[in-house]
């Protein structure tokens, strides 16, 4: 027995949508998705670049940096969105200052 096209058509909106809360979910799970786990860089400039670098979890688009907020003690949060798709998130770095002995 068929299914409805209506039918059809939610079954693929909710596991689209799920397959977008378990993308988020993972994307916290990574360095720089959370405060507890940020990037480690060596200086404030590096951030961007290392941005670049990094595809969005969704669409493996590009960032774009909306701000950078100093979190206090070397840690900067930075507000990006996907060029591509829009979203929005916050990605976490942390300062660490490579000195010789």
């Amino acid at each position: 027995m068929a299914k409805r096209e209506r039918t059809e058509r939610r079954i693929e909106e909710r596991a689209a949508k799920k397959l977008v809360r378990d993308r988020e979910k993972l994307a916290t799970l990574v360095p720089g998705g959370s405060e507890d786990h940020p990037i480690e860089v060596s200086s404030a400039a590096v951030i961007e670049v290392r941005l670049g670098s990094m595809p969005c979890p969704q669409c493996e688009g590009e960032y774009r940096v909306n701000e950078h907020r100093f979190e206090g003690a070397g840690h900067r949060a930075v507000d990006v969105a996907c060029r591509l798709c829009g979203t929005k998130r916050t990605l976490w770095f942390r300062i660490v200052v490579d000195e010789p002995n």
